[in-house]
């Protein structure tokens, strides 16, 4: 099911609850087992089967499986961006900042924050293109955001999107 565009929804990390994953709502099938040592996350459509330990914080394994699913959502996104713009980066990382969604340094390596992948998949790909932007302009210069809007009309949308919004991006 498809979130819209300009809602986040609360993430309810319980049994049955919904958390959100790039503009759908991921329902959870939550259980512990207690012979298990480790968590266990999996996606099978819009259903998220998560099995835990006894005593295990729900909320720490889905994040661990949103950082893994972060690596992967950013990559293949940034790697596109890269191609398209002719240019490449050196590392990806993938973090949990509290007041950054992104970073490009000098050097070329990029960070991106983990908590993107609970926005609607527009904003995701926004920020994917900001940051392959600042790969031929570090600062945010008029020409950064001329290049951006050729490379992102919607830039302005999508970073009200994340003024408005990008403190709701929890779990």
């Amino acid at each position: 099911m498809r979130e819209s565009e300009n809602e986040v929804p609360r993430p309810q990390v319980q049994d049955g609850g919904g958390i959100p994953y790039l503009g759908e709502r991921l329902i959870l099938n939550m259980s512990a087992e207690a012979d298990r040592t480790r968590p266990f996350v999996s996606r099978r459509g819009e259903e998220l089967q998560v099995v835990l330990p006894p005593d295990a914080e729900p909320r720490k394994a889905l994040e661990a499986w949103y950082r893994r699913q972060a690596r992967a959502e950013v990559s293949v996104r940034l790697d596109a961006a890269v191609a398209r713009a002719g240019r490449s980066y050196t590392t990806l990382q993938i973090r949990g900042q509290r007041t950054r969604w992104a970073s490009c340094s000098t050097s070329g390596a990029m960070s991106f924050n983990w908590r993107l992948l609970l926005a609607p998949e527009e904003i995701l790909d926004y920020v994917v293109e900001h940051e392959v932007a600042h790969l031929d302009v570090q600062d945010h210069s008029q020409r950064f955001w001329r290049l951006l809007a050729s490379r992102s009309p919607r830039w302005r949308e999508h970073e009200a999107w994340l003024r408005r919004h990008g403190h709701a991006l929890r779990l």
